[in-house]
């Protein structure tokens, strides 16, 4: 989304370059350690939005009193604000997607799928390939990280007397639900990025169906034949109700889709404002719960006490948003937007897009994804805009979402399921399987090139 015209035109009139003062190896030093305190966020327990945020305030602030020193007022101003307002584009978009996935698993929804997964008695290799293709479905819609989620809480209330079978469902989870995320704009913050820029259109990243669907199925296909055989046994309990509305609810998360689709497609308006009407349906939907909610009256209770279990708030479905992620997007968006002013930007992309060439940078985009976290490399890459047609900007968007499956901490998926399957699924478990999974990348690229060249 990132760089409009009008950016990219300010960004250009500054003609200072920063990148041999002191200022700027001061702030690519600040950046270098904000991002190593991010790579280490599981081990030191600090949350990865703190020190990004500190980085992007001290990098600004040290362009600020450069520019000034040089008599420039304007410049840094125009530039920062331009940044703030392609985040906020972000931030709003982000919201709703994550108020109604909240909503969906306040109502059960996910509690519901998950729950008739485990009680199908399906067997380890069944299980291992239903939550893949799972995973793999549901990420273009939901972003990757909930599908993993979910997807994970299957494998680890069916494999809790298996930590192999944990540790392969794991991986294969995370590999698809990146995969799944690359050909769809909302399956991965990069592809929104990518769609909101006007690059490409809606419909032009289902071309990239296919290379995902190699890219999760080439190590998939090796890592089956190391699973435990048989099946686990069988978990008694009801499945979780549906509460009301939460299936209407899903369908008004597609109608909101749309709207955003249609917003850029036919009215030639930002995705983002589609996004907010989308969220009236939401709050109009949840003033109709409200106001028609039913008492259900217990009878094992007092009888003149009753509760209300239809009861729900939006505002309280906007606060559960994952804040410190939206922090995050905030502090690396301004902090590399800052770096590419002090000129960092324009250094690396002479390097990559011109000694390199687009189709080895573009490679290189995904590798480098696998360790650093893919928002900020995406971001990098927009802000660089280098010249590429339409196949070199869908390499870059499919090798920057599943670049990340090659390591565990190269996506927020692989982060998340470390944490929720403590001890089972590690950097290790992960890394055991890194060579099947850059074949699975380097297939992804090859259909690519057979299928959209």
């Amino acid at each position: 989304m990132f760089l409009s015209a009008d950016t990219r035109a300010i960004e250009t009139a500054v003609t200072v370059d920063l990148t041999n003062h002191w200022v700027g190896i001061t702030a690519l030093c600040i950046f270098i350690a904000a991002y190593i305190l991010v790579i280490l966020e599981e081990r030191i327990h600090l949350r990865k939005s703190k020190p990004v945020l500190l980085a992007a305030g001290l990098i600004w602030i040290l362009i600020a009193i450069y520019m000034s020193s040089i008599g420039d007022t304007h410049s840094a101003n125009q530039s920062i604000r331009h940044i703030f307002l392609e985040y906020t584009e972000l931030f709003f978009f982000l919201l709703v997607a994550m108020t109604y996935i909240n909503a969906m698993l306040e109502r059960g929804v996910f509690d519901a799928l998950r729950d008739w997964l485990i009680q199908r008695g399906f067997g380890y290799r069944s299980l291992f390939w239903l939550t893949g293709f799972l995973a793999f479905c549901l990420s273009p819609v939901a972003d990757n990280l909930t599908t993993a989620l979910i997807m994970s809480a299957v494998v680890l209330a069916v494999g809790h007397d298996q930590p192999k079978f944990v540790a392969i469902g794991c991986v294969n989870i995370v590999v698809a639900a990146n995969a799944g995320g690359a050909f769809s704009p909302f399956g991965d913050i990069t592809t929104l990025m990518v769609w909101q820029a006007g690059i490409l259109s809606f419909t032009t990243f289902f071309k990239l169906l296919l290379p995902a669907m190699a890219n999760f199925l080439v190590p998939a296909m090796f890592m089956q034949f190391a699973l435990p055989a048989g099946r686990p046994d069988s978990i008694g309990g009801a499945i979780a109700p549906i509460k009301r509305g939460g299936l209407l609810i899903a369908l008004l998360f597609l109608a909101t889709i749309v709207t955003a689709v249609s917003f850029q497609n036919f009215l030639h308006l930002p995705p983002v404002f589609g996004m907010m009407t989308g969220l009236a349906y939401l709050k109009f939907y949840a003033f109709f719960i409200k106001s028609h909610s039913i008492e259900h009256i217990d009878p094992s209770d007092n009888p003149t006490s009753s509760n209300i279990d239809d009861e729900f708030d939006v505002f309280s479905n906007i606060a559960k948003s994952e804040w410190d992620t939206l922090f995050f997007f905030y502090g690396v968006i301004l902090a590399v937007g800052g770096l590419g002013f002090i000129g960092y930007l324009g250094v690396t992309s002479e390097f990559l897009y011109g000694e390199l060439g687009p189709t080895l940078a573009n490679i290189a985009v995904g590798l480098l994804s696998a360790i650093v976290d893919n928002i900020p490399v995406m971001f990098a890459v927009l802000s660089m805009s280098p010249a590429m047609d339409e196949w070199q900007w869908l390499l870059v968007t499919l090798t920057a979402g599943v670049g990340g499956s090659l390591l565990s901490i190269g996506s927020a998926a692989g982060v998340a399921l470390m944490g929720q399957a403590r001890g089972q699924y590690t950097f290790l478990s992960h890394l055991k399987w890194t060579p099947v999974i850059a074949l699975g990348y380097a297939a992804g690229i090859y259909v690519h090139y057979l299928m959209n060249t």
